[in-house]
């Protein structure tokens, strides 16, 4: 065919129909496109990214590595198809696409470090460190179940090495600002006093029954609050520490170590001291303050010299646990009576501590009151072998062909069977159903199916719950005769609340109209409460939606809220916020906690600058098939 070709185009003729056939091969490649065979295996790069790329390849790879330590993290299989739901392929994505622009970025800037710099970092890493000392064999296992090779995971350090350098660039000397931090020292500390009475449900009266029509009407406009939920019939197998545990076999030494180890935080209360705190910004302003507390002078007035709020010196009375820093509970808890700590420096400052009073940890229970719990909690902590041991011969049998009770009955333990229960763990009762693993059995066992061979689901304690689902009910739309009382008491209790709130509103109206609450509480023979020091926190009487309302009016004003038992119709009587003392240890907290957020915020900026600078690509039809969501 080429000699053809050769022949025919040696005079003008054959050179003239040449021309025409190859400008019809033009035409038709412009039609059609010849990309893929001039560029090569595009259909290979998910991400162009200015002139690095991201393969599909190296996103596989990323994906599968995070893919397993999500498993081994959640003790079940995940699937590609759940991660893709969770959006984790979008997330592997985009962080590779990070790293390429930040890895040209640091190249253009000219970044480098050594093989010897890089080598020394990975010695130090404890990771790869046995008894403090670089583990060669425990490296290359670590590179080897992530996917690399010695060479390749160094490489990849010493990229992560320079973009972490680029990074801390960006981010050095981030700090909040004064306002925002004060913003928060509000919104923590403002404190109101509000009086109260609580309008019971008595109140709005009784209301008429309603008639056939009006509850038929009333499941018509709401059939779908009164559907039958799908149930599931679930077979399961155990074999946990919580039920292989042998608390008998446990001696009263072992369980005893425990108590002592405890019985303070379980059984009782920890030491307390009373403490009264300094911090200053050098050490010789300490050492200053502690040679006049150690002459004799009181804190409190070193305190009031030194024009300090008393809020931030003194502590009250606190665990050692309760300090930030724990080298200043450690000075402070060495003290064997009350008196002046030695000075700790911390990142806030050095710290004078002074003990004013010493409350002795209390122990409320014996060991023989509480022997029986211990030993079953040793007895589970020694239990992980014979789990481990169990968990192995069940996937034998189940390995063989044998059903879950035949594999159980095999290895000397008992299934479990659920006759029904719903995807919120309860029964055709109502009730709850005590469900071995809890929600995550629930979660599985309604993405499986009848006949399934289905993964095991892991439990808090370590171990193990197998499963097969026996049967399915469906969901179904109940009748009206089915629900009817459910329906008449959806509906009274609904004409109650809203006769309730109507209520609530005239009184508060007649609040805001200048009449006391103590007036409108002697005229409903109700009693007005008082709650003080009420703050934007959680507190035992009042719920987290009841406190919002406190602060959704200004000082004076009054509301009402929905509360069990009632409505809760409320005045505001004053609002205090302490002052703001930009170097109180509280302020210096908020800071630091702050700081996170805000350099993220600024990389977010610089790494979107920098990936709209490079003018990224994806090829979606690349990630649709890299991620298997091209078959959805």
């Amino acid at each position: 065919m080429l000699e053809g070709l050769r022949v025919a185009s040696q005079n003008w003729i054959g050179r003239a129909i040449m021309a025409v056939v190859m400008g019809v091969i033009v035409i038709s490649f412009a039609i059609w496109g010849v990309g893929d065979v001039f560029r090569g295996m595009t259909s290979q790069r998910l991400a162009k990214v200015g002139s690095g790329e991201v393969t599909v390849d190296q996103f596989r790879t990323a994906f599968q590595n995070d893919l397993r330590r999500i498993q081994q993290r959640l003790r079940r299989a995940v699937t590609a198809e759940e991660a893709h739901k969770a959006g984790m392929d979008l997330q592997v994505l985009e962080r590779l696409v990070t790293d390429v622009a930040l890895d040209q970025k640091a190249r253009n800037l000219g970044l480098a470090a050594s093989d010897d710099t890089i080598q020394r970092l990975i010695s130090n890493e404890k990771a790869f460190q046995t008894n403090g000392k670089f583990d060669a064999e425990k490296f290359k296992a670590i590179a080897r179940d992530n996917g690399y090779t010695e060479r390749s995971f160094v490489a990849d350090q010493k990229g992560a090495y320079l973009r972490k350098t680029l990074t801390d660039l960006v981010i050095n000397g981030v700090e909040p600002p004064r306002l925002m931090i004060e913003a928060i020292h509000r919104f923590r500390n403002e404190a109101r006093s509000v009086d109260y009475v609580i309008l019971p449900v008595s109140a709005a009266g009784e209301a008429k029954a309603p008639s056939d029509e009006e509850l038929k009407k009333y499941f018509d406009d709401r059939e779908q609050s009164f559907r039958a939920k799908e149930y599931r019939k679930v077979t399961t197998l155990e074999v946990s520490p919580a039920t292989v545990a042998k608390p008998a076999d446990i001696s009263d030494a072992d369980a005893r170590k425990l108590y002592d180890d405890v019985k303070t935080k379980r059984f009782g209360a920890p030491e307390k001291r009373e403490v009264r705190q300094l911090v200053f910004k050098t050490e010789k302003e300490a050492e200053e303050a502690l040679a006049k507390l150690k002459g004799g002078m009181d804190v409190d007035a070193l305190a009031v010299e030194l024009k300090r709020n008393p809020k931030d010196v003194d502590l009250g009375f606190v665990e050692q646990r309760d300090f930030g820093d724990s080298k200043v509970g450690a000075a402070v808890f060495a003290l064997p009576q009350p008196g002046v700590a030695e000075l700790v420096t911390t990142a806030f400052g050095t710290v004078v501590s002074v003990v004013k009073k010493i409350s002795p940890a209390v122990v409320t229970k014996t060991y023989e009151q509480v022997a029986d719990q211990l030993k079953a909690q040793v007895a589970q902590q020694k239990a992980a072998p014979e789990v481990r041991r169990l968990h192995e011969a069940v996937e034998d049998q189940r390995a063989s062909g044998k059903t879950l009770a035949e594999a159980a009955a095999a290895v000397g333990l008992k299934t479990r069977t659920i006759d029904a229960v719903d995807d919120a763990g309860n029964g055709k009762d109502g009730k709850s159903v005590d469900a071995p693993a809890g929600a995550d059995l629930l979660k599985a066992a309604f993405a499986s199916d009848v006949g399934v061979d289905n993964e095991t689901v892991g439990t808090r304690d370590g171990g193990y719950v197998w499963f097969e689902i026996n049967g399915i009910e469906p969901a179904r739309q109940k009748t009206f005769d089915e629900v009817k009382g459910a329906v008449a008491e959806a509906m009274r209790a609904e004409s109650a609340q809203k006769a309730l709130t109507a209520k609530a509103e005239d009184v508060v109206a007649k609040i805001k109209g200048g009449q006391p609450i103590d007036a409108v509480a002697k005229e409903l023979n109700l009693d007005v409460q008082r709650a003080t020091d009420v703050k934007r926190a959680q507190r035992p009487d009042f719920n987290t939606n009841t406190i919002v309302q406190f602060f959704e009016v200004a000082p004076g004003g009054a509301g009402s809220v929905s509360v069990d038992g009632g409505r809760l119709i409320f005045v505001v009587k004053d609002a205090q916020t302490p002052p703001f003392d930009p170097n109180s240890i509280e302020s210096k907290t908020i800071a630091e906690q702050l700081k996170p957020a805000l350099q993220n915020d600024l990389l977010e900026q610089y790494v979107g600058g920098l990936e709209k600078a490079l003018n990224v690509e994806i090829n979606e039809k690349a990630l649709q098939m890299a991620t298997g969501a091209e078959k959805e």
